[in-house]
Order: structure tokens, then C-alpha cells, then sequence
């Protein structure tokens, strides 16, 4: 991982993710935090090789068969949450050896708190509804954009939001329907602030909604002490990089999801 701006530390910085998207069961397995969460998103059922660059090369096969016992127990993948750069490069080269795949590439970006006062919002600026809680409305906007699976697996989701102490941003359209959401996880003990599950309905993009949401979100941060802000957004996703960017952040690292693939059943007789 590239070193982010001076004003977050690196290891502070992956304290803070894990703990803005709490896992529904955690363990430690030698330094590597092993998460869960019925499957749902692969954050939360992913494995944090929190101190991957002290491990040396023999000891992580033990490690690997420890992690898929686990998981196993659970009937869930061994996926890795890992990023990139030279403290990972061992690692890497296990699950290269053991065929784990390469996906979902993303992009970490800082920036440090700015408090200056709200500006005065200019004439057609749509309105933000903040909230500790998600609503259903906010619920059922963020899940038609990057949910996966039914209303069980939403439940899951929720318990995950509402594992750290956030703010809910909520945008309606002119007819008053939801529109965009976006939510800022305030991890305790941290003075660091995510912006998390930032999403607009299709219908409703290019709109400005979404510029709306991640500024009353940073104001939000602001007035709450918040002394640097950090957000994840795919590799992929240009558009929102550029928005992003627009608001002063700025590339800190990068890291992928590295899943092991199916083993294929013994066939014969």
C-alpha cells in the first residue's frame, strides 16, 4: 500500500475499514483476522492479513490450512482481503501458487478534514436527510444498487451498517421519492471518518445528488471532529473517481479480493 496523506497512518487507516464494516464473527489466526457474515459482501467474509509483512514465507501454508478449517466450518470461500505492495508480496505469491483468483480491484482514497463552514446552498440543491439509523428508504435504495440477495441477506447487510456508529444521508427527487444514499462510519476510539454506500438510483444520476450526499456527509464529519476522511471505490469506476477527486481526495492505495476457487468433486467410481 502507497503511504496516504501524513495526516492518516496507514495502520490506523486499516483499523478503522475493518472496524466500519464490522464482520457478524471475527477471529484471530495468527495475526490474520478471520471475518464472517452468512456470505453477505465480500468485506465482511473476507480475511484481514493484518500483519501480513511479518509472517515469513513458511509459515503461511500453516496459516492457509488454518483459515480454510475455518471457513470450511462455516461453508463459505477463502477470500482474501489484500492489498497491494512489497509488505504483501509473499502472500501474494502463495495464493498465486494456489490458484486463488484476482477481483474487484480497488481504489482507497484520503483526504484530510477541512472545517470551514457549510456553504450556503445555492438555489436548487436538493435537500439532505441525515439520520444515525438507515431507514427503509435508505435501505431500499443502497440495496437496488449494490445489493445481493433477497431480504434475508439485507437483513444481514443492516446488522453489518449498524455495527459502527454512522450518519445516513438521504436525497429525494423532486417528487419526493428516494433517490441517493451514502453513509459516514464514525469507528470509535478513531478520529477518522469512511464514507461508505454511496449510491444514486439510475433514474436519478447525473443529477447532483450524489455531490449533495458526500458534502453534507463531510460537513456531518466535520462538525463531529472528524480529522481525516477516507472512502473505497472500484478501480473501474472513473466517474466516481473524478467526483471524488473533486472533493479532495486523493489515491492512498490499492487492494483486491483474492478468492479461492471451487475444487471440483472426485468423479469415477
Amino acid at each position: 500500500m502507497q503511504p496516504p496523506p501524513p495526516n492518516i497512518e496507514t495502520t490506523a487507516l486499516e483499523s478503522a475499514m475493518d472496524a466500519a464494516w464490522p464482520a457478524l464473527e471475527q477471529d484471530a489466526a495468527g495475526g490474520w483476522i478471520l471475518r464472517a457474515a452468512e456470505g453477505v459482501t465480500q468485506r465482511a467474509n473476507s480475511i484481514w492479513p493484518r500483519d501480513a509483512a511479518q509472517h515469513l514465507g513458511e509459515e503461511l501454508p500453516a496459516l492457509l490450512r488454518r483459515a480454510r478449517s475455518w471457513y470450511r466450518s462455516r461453508r463459505l470461500p477463502v477470500i482474501f482481503q489484500l492489498f497491494e505492495g512489497p509488505d504483501a508480496a509473499a502472500l501474494h505469491g502463495l495464493l498465486d501458487a494456489e490458484g486463488f483468483t484476482r477481483q474487484s480491484e480497488t481504489m482507497v482514497m484520503t483526504r484530510s478534514a477541512l472545517h470551514v463552514p457549510a456553504p450556503a446552498a445555492e438555489p436548487g440543491t436538493p435537500a439532505v436527510e441525515l439520520s444515525p439509523k438507515p431507514s427503509k428508504d435508505w435501505l431500499r435504495v443502497w440495496w437496488q444498487v449494490d445489493g445481493r440477495g433477497g431480504e434475508d441477506a439485507m437483513a444481514v447487510a443492516q446488522k453489518i451498517l449498524e455495527g459502527c456508529p454512522s450518519v445516513y444521508a438521504l436525497v429525494r427527487d423532486d417528487g419526493g421519492r428516494p433517490a441517493a444514499v451514502g453513509r459516514l462510519a464514525l469507528p470509535t476510539g478513531s478520529h477518522l471518518g469512511g464514507l461508505y454506500c454511496m449510491a444514486t438510483l439510475p433514474e436519478a444520476r447525473r443529477r447532483g445528488f450524489a455531490a449533495a450526499v458526500l458534502d453534507s456527509l463531510l460537513q456531518a464529519g466535520n462538525s463531529r471532529g472528524v480529522t481525516g476522511f477516507w472512502l473505497l471505490v472500484t478501480a473501474a469506476n472513473h466517474g466516481a473517481q473524478e467526483l471524488y477527486a473533486k472533493a479532495g481526495f486523493k489515491e492512498a492505495g490499492r487492494y483486491l479480493y483474492r478468492q479461492e476457487r471451487p475444487r471440483r468433486a472426485a468423479t469415477g467410481c
